[in-house]
């Protein structure tokens, strides 16, 4: 069994787990034990993993950590593990920081079963980050996430390759945080940076209000273009034109008039070239309505692939409908138009279970 196929399975232990494991001991069981063996140590191996490993924390001897993987006969990462069904947070992230500075080990992963949230000691060595610099979701990912997730198996183990990757990792996703907090509505100072560049006169208040909008709409064509780049390479010549949904949706409604939004047009291309994989591209429909915009497979309103609920002020998110035959629909918020990516797999799989 490949990796990914191993990724496969521990998803669904985790979401057979969400609904049976009631207890700390049953995820352990049921998604962490499975999730260890997949990370490539032995369970039932004592010189690989220690169960209970006691960590003494100040005046506090004997505590302990629910697991110490070990490398060489040294703890490479440490493991704590919480029930299912409780959400992560500071409470569990403190029980762990204070056994990290404690234990040679440069990685900690803490994990529900579900979410499984990797440590380092990036910003200060030997003292655990406050945030993690990897998360990853065992009911939803992508590709991308699965080789990163790859990058701690036991063979090949690379405490330095991996702490630059950590290291990356963590900036990246902060600048692309901010990047889309700028996205949405960009602030003096970053209106200021590109103002410097194409503005001659002084960038007063009243310029910065001139620009602010023109640089917001530059960095929604950026957004665009990116999208159609990925469109052409799926479709080639073929490909469709985001370009003419701006007419459609500059349309003003009257009344409660559905109204197709430019941003729901481009998701329904972004999923539409996601389906085409698998199926004609003609096969992937959408249906508008007031409360959300829906795509089918076929046209068919029982074969439904994916919801936008876009309608919302500050926030848009995304219902991924389940394979048939359960069809169960996920909803998830989402940042920017091109997170509809990273379920890529899932939409792939509900699309293909139609044929």
């Amino acid at each position: 069994m490949d990796f990914k196929q191993c990724v496969d399975d521990l998803a669904a232990r985790s979401r057979h787990a969400s609904q049976h494991a009631l207890t700390e001991e049953a995820t352990k069981t049921s998604v962490v034990l499975p999730l260890i063996k997949a990370l490539g140590f032995d369970p039932f191996n004592l010189e690989e993993v220690v169960p209970e490993f006691i960590a003494d924390v100040g005046i506090k001897k004997g505590e302990k950590i629910d697991f110490a993987l070990k490398i060489g006969g040294k703890p490479a990462i440490l493991v704590e593990a919480k029930p299912i069904s409780m959400t992560l947070g500071s409470a569990q992230y403190s029980q762990l920081f204070r056994y990290f500075s404690t234990v040679e080990a440069r990685l900690a992963i803490l994990t529900n079963g579900r979410e499984v949230w990797f440590f380092s000691d990036i910003d200060e060595k030997n003292k655990m980050d406050k945030k993690p610099f990897f998360v990853f979701d065992l009911q939803n990912y992508d590709d991308r996430q699965v080789a990163e997730l790859e990058r701690f198996q036991k063979e090949g183990f690379d405490i330095d390759a991996i702490l630059e990757a950590a290291s990356n990792l963590k900036y990246v996703k902060a600048a692309a945080v901010e990047l889309s907090r700028q996205l949405a509505n960009p602030d003096d100072d970053f209106v200021r940076f590109f103002g410097k560049h194409i503005y001659e006169g002084s960038l007063t208040k009243s310029a910065l209000e001139i620009l602010r909008p023109a640089i917001q709409a530059a960095l929604d064509d950026i957004v665009r273009n990116r999208i159609q780049e990925r469109l052409n390479v799926t479709f080639g010549k073929d490909a469709p034109q985001i370009e003419g949904a701006d007419k459609k949706a500059a349309e003003a409604p009257s009344g409660n008039e559905v109204q197709t939004t430019n941003d729901e047009m481009q998701a329904f291309m972004i999923i539409r070239a996601i389906g085409s994989k698998v199926a004609g591209v003609n096969r992937i429909t959408m249906r508008d309505a007031l409360s959300y915009c829906s795509i089918f497979m076929d046209d068919n309103n029982r074969k439904p692939v994916c919801r936008l609920y876009f309608n919302a002020k500050n926030s848009k998110s995304i219902g991924i409908f389940a394979p048939q035959p359960e069809k169960t629909e996920t909803k998830v918020q989402i940042e920017d138009l091109s997170d509809i990516f990273k379920f890529s797999d899932q939409i792939e799989a509900t699309v293909k279970s139609y044929l």
